[in-house]
C-alpha cells in the first residue's frame, strides 16, 4: 500500500469534488462534499461537551440532584430540558471506537480522524505534527467573522478535547506542541488546568522539555494570568479585561465532590480552584465584551477520567456540575437576547450501566459484595439526604447508593463503596513493560474482590488510568 498527500489544497467552492488516482493499472476515486452554508443566525455559540458521559451518568446525576419517588423524577436537568434532543454515532476512520482526541476533532473541524489524531488526517510519516490538517471551528470565526473565542475546562488544557479546537497532530499527548499552538491560535480566553506544560523546564513543578516560557509569552501577547479562582473572578469583573490565561493546577483540576465536601485528592495542594459554573461565568464576562460575539467551548472533563478509573460518585458529581453550568450559560442567554445557540453533547460515551441499588451500612463490616446489589423490586430507591441549592447530596457515604458498574474493567478489586479519601486507583503500573496490574493497596479495604477484567493488559490499549491528579 501507499499514500499520495496533496498539500496546500483549498476547495473554496461548495460542490462533489471526485479525486481519482492510478498507477496505471490500479485505479481509486474517491468524493468530497463541500457544503453551503447559510446566512449566519447565533451572535454567540457555546457548546458544551460532558466528556465520556453516557445516559447512565445523566440518570444518577438526575436522581441525585432532583430526587425520585414512585417512579417519577422530582425535576429535569437544565439537560434533560433542552429543544431538540439527538443520538450521535462517533467511530473514527480507523476504529469504531473513539477517543477524545478524534470524536471532538469531528466536532470541531466537520471531519472524522484516527484516535489520537485532532485536525489532521493520519497519515504515516514518523512526524506527528506533519499530517494534512484540516481547520477547525475556532480558526474559521475568527477568520471569517472577528468572533472572540473562549476554551474551558477542568482537565489540562493540553488535554485531547480542549485541545481539539485548535490543534493539528496526529499523537494527542504531545503537550508541549500543543502549548505553541495554542499561542499561535490566541483564543481570548483559555482556562483549566496544566500549567506545568507553560513553565520552563528549569522552573519547579514544570513538565516541558525545553526552557520556553508560555506564561511570559501569553503575558507579553496582551493576556492577563489567573492562577486562583479569586484572581479569575477579579479581572472578569474588570471591564478592559479582554483576555485572559488561567491556569488553576499543574496538572487535572480536582473535581466537586472532592472539592466541596471531602476535600480530597489533590485540594490541600490547589485549595483555590473554581468551580466549572464561575469558569463559565468569567468567560462569558469577557467575551460577551466582543461586538463581533463569540464561541465558547466548556468541557466538564473529569466525567471521563473518574469513570476510567470506575470512580462513579465523583463522575456524577461532575455531571451535575456541567448540568449547572448548562443552566448558568442558558439564564445568561435568555438575559442577553436569545441569540446565543447551545449545543450539549458527549464526544463519546462510557459503557455504564445503572443496574440497581447497592444496601450496604458504612458503619458495619459489608456482607459479600454480590449479596449488597439489589436489583428489580429489591432495588427501591436510594436515600441519599436533599440536595442542597446546586443539586449536591452532602453524603454519599449512605447506607442505600446507586449501584452503577462499567462493562469494561481491567483486574482490579471492588469494593462496592464510595472513596471517601481521594480518586480511585484500580490498578497500578505492572511489572512488565507498558502493562497494569490491579492495585494490591486495595486487596485489604472491607468487603474487596478481585474482579478479573475484560480488558487487555496493556496501558496503551486501553488508556485506563487517567493521567495523574497530582
Amino acid at each position: 500500500m501507499s499514500a499520495l498527500i496533496l498539500r496546500d489544497v483549498c476547495l473554496t467552492e461548495p460542490g462533489t469534488y471526485r479525486v481519482r488516482a492510478t498507477d496505471g493499472t490500479h485505479m481509486r476515486e474517491i468524493a468530497w462534499t463541500i457544503y453551503a452554508t447559510g446566512p449566519r443566525k447565533a451572535r454567540n455559540v457555546i457548546l458544551f461537551i460532558g466528556d465520556g458521559m453516557s445516559p447512565a451518568h445523566r440518570t444518577a446525576a438526575r436522581i441525585l440532584a432532583k430526587g425520585i419517588a414512585e417512579g417519577k423524577s422530582r425535576g429535569k436537568l437544565a439537560i434533560d430540558d433542552m429543544p431538540h434532543m439527538a443520538l450521535v454515532a462517533t467511530a473514527g476512520t480507523d476504529s469504531i471506537i473513539t477517543d477524545s482526541a478524534n470524536s471532538m476533532s469531528a466536532y470541531a473541524t466537520g471531519h472524522k480522524s484516527a484516535v489520537n489524531a485532532m485536525g489532521v488526517y493520519a497519515d504515516r510519516t514518523r512526524d506527528p505534527l506533519d499530517d494534512p490538517k484540516v481547520e477547525n471551528i475556532t480558526s474559521l470565526v475568527q477568520r471569517s467573522h472577528a468572533m472572540a473565542v473562549g476554551i474551558v475546562t477542568n482537565t489540562e488544557i493540553e488535554d485531547a478535547t480542549p485541545a481539539a479546537m485548535v490543534a493539528h497532530t496526529r499523537r494527542r499527548f504531545e503537550y508541549d506542541r500543543i502549548v505553541e499552538q495554542y499561542f499561535a491560535a490566541k483564543p481570548d480566553v483559555l482556562m483549566g488546568g496544566g500549567l506545568a506544560h507553560f513553565l520552563p523546564k528549569s522552573a519547579a513543578r514544570s513538565r516541558r522539555r525545553d526552557e520556553v516560557d508560555f506564561i511570559a509569552r501569553f503575558r507579553d501577547a496582551g493576556y492577563r494570568l489567573a492562577l486562583t479562582a479569586t484572581e479569575m473572578t477579579s479581572l472578569a469583573a474588570s471591564a478592559n479585561v479582554t483576555r485572559m490565561l488561567g491556569l488553576f493546577h499543574t496538572g487535572n483540576m480536582d473535581g466537586v465532590l472532592d472539592r466541596k465536601f471531602l476535600k480530597g485528592g489533590t485540594v490541600a495542594k490547589f485549595p483555590n480552584q473554581p468551580d466549572l459554573t464561575e469558569q463559565v461565568d468569567a468567560a462569558l464576562r469577557i467575551l460577551s465584551r466582543n461586538e463581533a460575539g463569540f464561541f465558547l467551548m466548556v468541557e466538564s472533563g473529569l466525567i471521563d477520567k473518574y469513570t476510567h478509573l470506575l470512580d462513579m460518585e465523583r463522575a456524577v458529581y461532575d455531571t451535575i456540575m456541567l448540568d449547572n453550568a448548562v443552566k448558568l450559560a442558558r439564564d445568561w442567554a435568555h438575559a442577553h437576547g436569545d441569540d446565543t445557540l447551545i449545543l450539549v453533547v458527549a464526544d463519546h460515551n462510557h459503557p455504564i450501566g445503572l443496574v440497581g441499588t447497592i444496601e450496604d451500612d458504612m458503619t458495619k463490616e459489608p456482607a459479600p459484595m454480590r449479596e449488597r446489589v439489589r436489583v428489580y423490586e429489591r432495588a427501591g430507591f436510594p436515600n441519599y439526604p436533599p440536595a442542597d441549592a446546586e443539586g449536591y447530596p452532602s453524603r454519599i457515604d449512605v447506607s442505600r447508593r446507586l449501584a452503577l458498574f462499567s462493562a469494561g474493567v481491567p483486574d482490579h478489586y471492588e469494593t462496592a463503596r464510595p472513596k471517601l479519601d481521594s480518586p480511585n486507583e484500580p490498578t497500578i503500573i505492572g511489572s512488565v513493560r507498558d502493562t497494569y496490574i490491579a492495585n494490591e493497596r486495595q486487596r485489604s479495604l472491607p468487603g474487596a474482590v478481585l474482579r478479573f477484567g475484560n480488558l487487555p493488559a496493556m496501558i496503551d490499549a486501553t488508556c485506563i488510568r487517567a493521567r495523574t491528579l497530582s
